[in-house]
């Protein structure tokens, strides 16, 4: 006896292929509400049109990936959706039949809607009294899913999935019209890239990799099977649940209808469906806190790239427009860091116990000439579990905050929103390389004594730190000895106002309200305590700034990697304010003072370190006298301590890398850390730097001209 339903719908085909001539009779057959409500394709025209033309040509979203220096050691991804999109060619042909088995059998006869999908559809949603089939092809859905992705407002997302009669309109009539833009193989790839099959798998390549571990050109006909069946339902026939009869029966269901087509022999098949479904999962790592442990502290260098990325114009017009392109667009991202440079570092930070103390060691080595971050390392592990850690140190905290320490992920090296630490006489370099710059020589000579009282700052009577500096100095000893009163007499010479704004040309920002205060070009002439390192800043910025002058006066920014592609393999571009087109990623560069000058600043900046000048003397002895023997070739630098010495600072460089350590209380500036630690970071960086170039050529640096010198 003939199934009656069945009948009414196989008379219908030949009046519902008509209506696709038209465009939207069928919609209008399958769904009487939409006829009911006089939605009319002119109505809807143009904006479908133009939504088809921006589906043939849109991508879906993808997983971006952040590499070791090598270019192949994977460390995390960035993703919302986790997909990478991959070519047919790359796929399985048992994915393809078991989608079009699953999904849409009638996939390579018809032209974007099924006339027979459509009838049984108005069959059974007209003796429901509802719409209880839908008739979607693989053409419709993949419409349906591009809409969702290519959504830039809520409005757009509920448009592109919710349940009306107008949706399924517009929806028809883009794949009708997709099909004219596109060919069947593009579509199925485009399908295939863009279907969701569950546990954060979006699209065939994340599917293979989540539940199988493998690529997709590898999948067998049970496993292509199990795939299709997810696309349905992800939930109801998980595979990885515990209970697989679901999952089991809908994989079976897959495998005899692709029997059916005959993709599959009937016998091969019933072998099959006796297989248990055997998984491999895997678990895809996301953002830094994924980072593999054995690579656990270069999450603090994958934290700063994010915030660099934060703050690119070349990846949109807003933090989170930026955010959001490298969750999805499917970057190719190289750290800068150096393997031995970073060993280097983690290896001289900190003590034994290099995570159980309030105080934070941290170091950053940059590279002069291009500004690419060689290292960062801090006696911390990169960690979101802060269960461990004790109370803050901060009395002003409430007790059940928690102290930054064993664990934490706070940007304590720099590149973040934190303020940074009190850096001392590290500063002293500023007022000196300004001075040198406008034209003063290395051998100015100041009769400094004990105190110092400036007329020019109110009266302000600063002092040194020992009595044995009191007397003449030049630029070599006072930088060698660190005499305060010999730069803040200096500063005076050339303006502290300019020195600040030489400090903001080598990359330094004012992130507290006092800084800004004092740094706003109303003030600033009267900052005569800038030169003593009063205002905070980061080991990041004080690394790049010294690697300028060691770069002979050639600023570069602080960049955190070394390539970035696009998704199809191309650098990353941006266009710079001028109109020209240049890689993200490569060095941005500017001359600050001139090479002269930078030279004359390394010269007397190889005193500090019990190194021999070029040109002058450094007058007998200097704060840290240990660091050319440790580092073992020339190297210049500066230490810096604060009152009480609450923070201590060293910041070296050589020709090839200059490193800025710290030791200091992030969460309670005034717990002092006293003098006996103030040795910690001249060790960290002189031993950094010798691990780090060991086996590397002795380079020398360029002596100043004697005109600079005087």
């Amino acid at each position: 006896m003939t199934n009656r339903p069945l009948a009414v719908a196989d008379r219908l085909v030949p009046l519902l292929r008509a209506g696709l001539i038209a465009g939207l009779v069928v919609a209008a057959l399958a769904y009487p509400l939409a006829a009911a409500t006089g939605i009319g394709a002119k109505a809807t025209a143009h904006a479908v049109e133009a939504k088809t033309k921006l589906l043939s040509t849109a991508l879906p979203a993808e997983t971006s990936y952040l590499y070791a220096p090598d270019g192949k050691t994977l460390l995390t991804m960035f993703y919302e959706e986790y997909r990478q999109y991959t070519k047919l060619s790359e796929m399985s042909p048992n994915i393809q039949q078991a989608i079009v088995a699953a999904e849409d059998s009638r996939f390579y006869q018809h032209g974007g809607v099924d006339p027979k999908g459509v009838a049984r559809a108005f069959v059974a949603n007209a003796r429901s009294s509802g719409v209880s089939q839908g008739a979607s092809t693989l053409t419709m859905q993949y419409v349906r899913m591009a809409l969702r992705d290519s959504a830039t407002t809520p409005q757009e997302v509920q448009e592109a999935t919710q349940q009306t009669s107008l949706r399924k309109i517009k929806e028809m009539r883009m794949a009708v019209d997709l099909e004219k833009e596109l060919t069947k193989p593009e579509i199925m790839e485009r399908y295939l890239n863009s279907a969701y099959f569950g546990h954060r798998a979006y699209g065939i390549y994340a599917a293979s990799e989540i539940f199988f571990s493998k690529t997709p050109n590898n999948l067998s006909p049970i496993e292509a099977a199990t795939l299709a069946g997810l696309v349905k339902s992800p939930s109801q026939y998980d595979p990885a649940s515990s209970d697989r009869k679901d999952a089991t029966d809908r994989r079976n269901y897959v495998l005899q209808r692709m029997a059916d087509l005959g993709y599959l022999a009937p016998d091969e098949v019933e072998s099959m469906k006796r297989e248990p479904i055997r998984l491999k999962l895997t678990d895809p790592p996301n953002d830094c806190a994924a980072i593999p442990k054995e690579y656990n502290s270069w999450g603090f260098a994958c934290d700063y790239l994010k915030n660099w990325w934060s703050s690119q114009p070349a990846f949109g017009e807003s933090r989170m427009e930026r955010m959001d392109k490298l969750r999805r667009g499917g970057y190719r991202i190289v750290l800068s860091l150096d393997p031995k440079v970073q060993a280097a570092a983690e290896n001289n930070v900190g003590s034994k116990d290099r995570t159980g103390s309030p105080f934070a060691n941290g170091i950053v080595v940059a590279e002069p000439g291009t500004g690419r971050v060689k290292a960062m390392a801090v006696n911390r592990t990169y960690s979101l579990n802060l269960d461990e850690n004790p109370p803050t140190s901060n009395p002003e905290a409430s007790p059940k905050v928690k102290a930054n320490y064993p664990n934490t992920v706070a940007p304590l090296l720099g590149g973040g929103d934190l303020p940074g630490y009190q850096a001392g006489s590290t500063f002293k370099m500023f007022p000196m390389l300004a001075a040198l710059n406008a034209g003063m020589p290395l051998s100015t000579t100041f009769d400094a004594p004990h105190r110092y009282r400036s007329e020019i700052y109110d009266g302000w009577a600063p002092s040194n730190a020992s009595g044995a500096m009191t007397g003449t100095q030049t630029m070599w000893s006072g930088f060698g000895k660190s005499v305060n009163t010999y730069f803040v007499w200096l500063e005076e010479q050339v303006g502290a106002d300019t020195s600040v704004r030489l400090a903001e040309q080598l990359g330094l920002r004012w992130r507290t309200d006092v800084d800004r205060k004092h740094a706003s070009p109303e003030h600033a002439k009267q900052w005569g305590a800038f030169t003593l390192g009063v205002s905070d800043a980061t080991p990041l910025e004080m690394a790049n700034a010294y690697a300028a002058i060691a770069a002979d006066g050639r600023y570069c920014e602080a960049m955190p990697v070394q390539t970035i592609t696009d998704r199809d393999g191309t650098p990353t571009m941006y266009s710079t304010v001028s109109g020209i087109e240049r890689e993200v990623a490569k060095p941005r560069c500017r001359q600050v003072v001139s090479a002269d000058a930078a030279r004359a600043a390394t010269d007397a900046a190889r005193c500090p370190t019990g190194d021999t000048p070029a040109k002058g003397g450094c007058g007998g002895w200097s704060t840290a006298d240990s660091v050319r023997g440790t580092v073992g070739r020339p190297v210049a630098g500066k230490t810096g301590t604060t009152d009480s010495t609450r923070s201590a600072w060293f910041v070296g460089y050589t020709p090839e890398l200059a490193a800025a350590s710290f030791i200091s209380d992030p969460d309670n500036p005034f717990n002092a850390v006293g003098d006996g630690q103030s040795q910690i970071p001249i060790e960290a960086v002189s031993r950094t730097l010798r691990e780090a170039l060991k086996g590397q050529p002795v380079r020398q640096f360029t002596p100043p001209s004697d005109r600079i010198v005087g």
